[in-house]
């Protein structure tokens, strides 16, 4: 009787140590599930999102939809994928599907169609009626000269969230073309001389684009968040150039797109902030394939230029754009950056109508590298920026034909658009670094490879065996 009672105590013991185990459990899984902390482990941090995005995942108010057009092969699928699952960590706002173009046909093609996606392996953002998308080329930086594809730089998170808040905007930026002068036509659709192209692009970023020609209009107008002076042939009045930099004066933001041999009217407006545009041709005989282009893959470092790597731009008898040496050293004046070089090979040929052109120290010709573009700013102290006062910005190239229709590459796009974001302000996620991958590969000689074969085949089963008859030795004695 005594042992029965005793043999139930144990098992009501056991029971009670069972069950208040199982509630432990499911307690610790509860709290782990309401009060969890994430951290990432990996040597390079590749998925731990900076404070600017947790802060602006965290702030959305209305949905975003992320669809992800992208093989299930492509080496850049599994970044996507662990970075967009450490967004969703931070925000329930997000909506993500994935898409596999060579499965889903249908799918693709209805939303290549609505998105205006023209290729593959694409990212798209959409918040209502505004949608953006981002490349593989805007998302890392592959090598593929080994013949193997391999990330060199992964720019997810810098491209992600400057999309997201494109996308969330509630007011659209309004970027005006100015025209009356022979300026490039945004309406033009022929390949050399045309302008539709990068007005698509532009109207693809959710920006407006318009027209505005100043001797009708008589004034910038307030909603004309950036003016464009794109490839101008003929010569504006003063009173338009005054205008000009009156508004520019007013924190306005300008981009100039100067062709050589060519005289706008905004030759002296420039000097007078820094910049000095070359009476010249710049020519670079090894970086070139028919002698009248210029590929540029050499940035300084600025927002503008941090994301583009050595993605080449390729500029059309560019002329030279540099900063003004002979400017007042005073302490507000304008800060002068410039941001793509030609190569040591390069010059800057004076006497373009000469044949064959060759480099003449003799004369105003100039050595390479030669600045073909600068950024301009003024106002953007520390102080000025806490109070968010708008410092007045500008972006000079010496070349409009870049981006034609006709000459629109991933480089052109790509250094054009970032200049845009630029000018407005859209820069505010460009501070987010890119992230170099490091590989760790470990590298066998064949010896090395043989020895961990026969070691894995007879080494460990034959360290088994003799430990086996170790034992049963011990145990006979």
């Amino acid at each position: 009787m005594k042992t029965r009672r005793h043999r139930l105590w144990i098992g009501l013991n056991t029971a009670a140590a069972l069950l208040l185990a199982a509630v432990i459990v499911l307690m610790l899984n509860y709290l782990s599930y309401r009060h969890y902390y994430r951290d990432d482990w990996s040597r390079t941090q590749r998925y731990a999102l900076s404070p600017k995005t947790i802060g602006l995942l965290e702030s959305l108010e209305q949905p975003v939809n992320i669809t992800v057009f992208f093989q299930p092969g492509n080496v850049l699928y599994e970044d996507i994928h662990n970075l967009l699952r450490e967004y969703q960590v931070h925000s329930d706002k997000l909506n993500i599907q994935w898409v596999d173009p060579d499965r889903d046909i249908a799918l693709t093609e209805e939303m290549a169609v609505k998105y205006q996606v023209t290729e593959p392996n694409v990212v798209v953002f959409e918040c209502g009626e505004r949608s953006e998308y981002e490349r593989t080329d805007e998302i890392a930086q592959i090598d593929a000269s080994s013949g193997v594809e391999r990330i060199m730089v992964f720019r997810g998170e810098q491209s992600f969230s400057s999309a997201i808040q494109g996308v969330v905007q509630q007011t659209a930026p309004t970027v005006c073309f100015l025209t009356g002068h022979g300026e490039r036509d945004t309406e033009n659709f022929d390949p050399r001389s045309g302008f539709s192209g990068i007005r698509q692009l532009i109207e693809r970023d959710n920006a407006n684009v318009r027209t505005l020609e100043l001797s009708v209009e008589k004034q910038i107008p307030a909603d004309c968040d950036v003016l464009v002076v794109a490839g101008a042939s003929q010569r504006m009045s003063e009173t338009e150039a005054e205008l000009i930099g009156a508004w520019l004066r007013r924190n306005g933001r300008l981009m100039v797109l100067a062709d050589a041999g060519r005289v706008s009217g905004l030759e002296q407006l420039l000097r007078d902030w820094g910049v000095r545009l070359r009476n010249d041709v710049v020519l670079d005989p090894e970086r070139t394939m028919t002698g009248r282009e210029v590929f540029v893959s050499a940035y300084n470092r600025h927002p503008v230029t941090d994301k583009l790597g050595t993605t080449a731009a390729i500029f059309h008898l560019p002329r030279s754009v540099q900063p003004e040496t002979a400017m007042a050293r005073s302490a507000d004046r304008p800060q002068v950056t410039p941001l793509a070089f030609s190569s040591d090979s390069s010059w800057s040929e004076s006497q373009p109508e000469q044949s064959p052109a060759k480099y003449d120290a003799n004369t105003a010709d100039l050595p390479g590298p030669l600045s073909l573009a600068v950024a301009v700013e003024k106002g953007a102290t520390a102080g000025l920026l806490d109070m968010q006062i708008r410092p007045s910005r500008m972006i000079i190239f010496g070349d409009s034909g870049f981006v034609s229709n006709g000459g629109l590459t991933g480089g052109d796009t790509s250094l054009f658009m970032s200049s845009l974001n630029w000018l407005l302000n859209r820069e505010q996620l460009m501070a987010i670094a890119p992230k170099p991958i490091n590989d760790t590969r470990l590298k066998l000689t064949r010896t090395d490879i043989r020895i961990l074969f026969w070691s894995g085949v007879w080494g460990i089963p034959a360290l088994a065996a003799l430990l086996g008859m170790i034992l049963w030795m011990r145990r006979r004695k």
